[in-house]
């Protein structure tokens, strides 16, 4: 192998990759998954490995009755299986010399700013002492709420606050296809630069067999890593030596062009959706000045028209446009009750400081 690629990753691995036609295991995936790691380590690659497949282990463990609950056979499935898949990647991963950790977070484990740095200095720390950090979403307690939308969600944040040079989803296809062409074949598209082209004409929306993600949000959190500055690959996890192709320069999959590196705060605000604390309505003036090109422009009271529910200094908050749709989230400078007693007026601080403001593209 020659020098690699990438010096620090994020491999994210989906369902359909590493369990069979019966949403079982598979251990010969599963081994040429942690031999490719074991490989890039020794180039000396930080790899962080986000899996899911516990509820996968979990169906060769117990069956369940029909009339249990969706929520309860995921709990059950997942806590049972979560000890098969860790203990299984602890066997594969020792027999080559290398240790591992199990990670298991929730959503609201990001919910706020010291919480997201203390996880971030868990999987500092593991790395530095060459542990590969193991991370899944816990199924067990994560309901409602407390769920990410799929493990894309998870792994994009994991390479969003550990600042790595890429983020590699692992999936059961080769890549994102051009399916935009009236005739029947549909080519990978190689590379997607998001300053010029939008992903969504190639797409058409599903989800996988066994997992709960699909094409598009993949993409759709491939686009916010892009904008950080972090190059993102989708390809197939099934392929054999795939992760070493792709760090080799091998022309494997789809690419996600990197732009400029975004760092700090911004990146924690980005992920924030669904931890809000409350939000504010924001007329067309205030929308436009925010999406300036030619400038960056804080949230000013003056173009503030509604206040949603009740948030503190420090919150997170969301940003809505006049007709309701969120088009940003940011760090509140202070509270919903003074929000409310100066909207609408000029010369104020502003609400949230463009240092601490994320919009959606």
């Amino acid at each position: 192998m020659s020098e690699p690629l990438y010096r620090k990753v994020v491999v994210k691995v989906g369902t359909n990759v590493i369990t069979n036609n019966k949403g079982e295991l598979d251990l010969q995936i599963l081994d040429q998954l942690v031999s490719q790691i074991a490989a890039l380590r020794k180039q000396g690659v930080e790899v962080l490995l986000v899996s899911s497949g516990a509820v996968g282990a979990g169906r060769s463990v117990v069956k369940l009755p029909s009339s249990l609950s969706p929520v309860a056979s995921r709990q059950v499935l997942s806590s049972t299986g979560q000890i098969r898949l860790i203990n299984t990647y602890a066997e594969l991963f020792e027999q080559r010399g290398l240790n591992i950790a199990q990670i298991l977070v929730t959503k609201s484990d990001f919910r706020d700013r010291l919480h997201y740095l203390n996880i971030r200095t868990c999987l500092a720390s593991l790395l530095e002492h060459e542990i590969i950090p193991i991370i899944n979403e816990n199924d067990a307690v994560s309901v409602t709420e407390l769920m990410f939308t799929d493990n894309d969600e998870l792994s994009g944040m994991i390479a969003s606050m550990m600042q790595v040079d890429a983020y590699i989803i692992l999936s059961h296809v080769d890549g994102l296809f051009d399916m935009s062409r009236k005739e029947n074949t549909a080519n990978l598209i190689h590379t997607i630069d998001i300053a010029t082209e939008h992903f969504h004409q190639y797409i058409k929306p599903g989800k996988s067999e066994f997992g709960r993600g699909g094409m598009l949000t993949k993409c759709h959190i491939a686009h916010k890593l892009a904008r950080f500055g972090i190059t993102v690959h989708i390809a197939n996890g099934r392929t054999a030596d795939i992760l070493i192709d792709i760090l080799n320069s091998e022309e494997v999959g789809t690419r996600f062009i990197a732009q400029k590196p975004v760092y700090g705060r911004k990146r924690w605000i980005a992920h924030s959706e669904g931890l809000e604390k409350g939000a504010v309505t924001i007329n067309a003036g205030a929308e436009t000045a925010l999406r300036s090109p030619k400038r960056a422009n804080s949230l000013l009271p003056v173009g503030i028209e509604s206040v949603i529910g009740t948030f503190f200094k420090g919150d997170i908050i969301k940003i809505c446009s006049e007709n309701g749709e969120a088009i940003g989230y940011g760090m509140a400078q202070y509270s919903s009750e003074k929000t409310k007693e100066i909207l609408g007026k000029k010369g104020e601080k502003p609400l949230i400081h463009y240092d601490y403001l994320y919009l959606m593209s």
